[in-house]
């Protein structure tokens, strides 16, 4: 009878979790091998750019480029000290950057090698056989939920996959629900909400696998974190409870 008891009570705390509910990539031995697909991020309203124009000539790409400002150090009066930082260029709302010489270039809704390619011909009427580099700087995402680690990160990469973001939180808790991951994008203002089953490894054909600048992750709590949550701070209260009604019924069945 105490073994019945003790097996009610915690179904009822905690439910038991599968193998299913927990493993990642079920899958995956099935799936055929594949070629990994490239995949590039597509720049943005507020996004930060850093691009520098060379030449064979410093002097010619100079009109091109940014200049530099200086970084006041703290605790430092004399300007001088301050640190030499490049410039970046601003998306706008419409998806324009003000470019020197060129003027106002819409680049929202390109890819990188879109961009630079559009530089490239554009660049290429003053200056012959321009050197350009191109880089989001304020690539980041944001994890939430049930992970060890939430919070936002910074991605030095123009590329991350959800996998690697979960990684950087420290993966889920055993709390967290695997098959329903939701992702949060915006693309040219418009939110769309994306839900990710890792437990099947195709998902790695999903458009979600690479994760875009500002993308937002968010693990669902899972069965048992929820009936844990629903007990709360009471739950030591309700053990000691059922602790005693143990007692009690093995005494009065002796």
């Amino acid at each position: 009878m105490k073994k019945i008891i003790l097996f009610l009570v915690a179904l009822f705390l905690f439910s038991c979790a599968s193998r299913k509910d927990v493993v990642y990539y079920q899958n995956i031995d099935g799936l055929a091998n594949q070629k990994s697909s490239s995949y590039e991020i597509k720049l943005q309203p507020d996004d930060l750019l850093m691009i520098i124009v060379s030449a064979e000539d410093p002097e010619i790409a100079m009109p091109f480029n940014l200049k530099s400002i200086s970084v006041q150090t703290p605790g430092k009066l004399d300007a001088a000290m301050g640190q030499q930082t490049m410039q970046l260029y601003l998306v706008d709302a419409a998806g324009y950057i003000e470019f020197p010489v060129l003027g106002k270039l819409k680049v929202s809704g390109l890819t990188r090698s879109e961009a630079l390619e559009m530089l490239q011909q554009k660049i290429g009427v003053y200056i012959k056989n321009p050197i350009i580099n191109l880089r989001v700087m304020n690539f980041k995402i944001s994890v939430q939920g049930e992970v060890a680690l939430p919070g936002t990160y910074s991605v030095d990469s123009e590329r991350i996959t959800l996998i690697e973001a979960l990684s950087k939180a420290g993966d889920l808790t055993i709390y967290g629900k695997r098959n329903n991951i939701l992702i949060i994008r915006e693309i040219d203002g418009v939110k769309s909400y994306n839900r990710v089953d890792i437990t099947k490894a195709d998902f790695i054909n999903s458009p979600f696998y690479y994760l875009a600048q500002n993308d937002v992750i968010y693990v669902e709590p899972n069965k048992p974190r929820l009936n844990a949550s629903a007990v709360g701070p009471n739950t030591g209260v309700l053990i000691s409870i059922t602790s005693l009604l143990i007692t009690l019924v093995t005494l009065i069945l002796r």
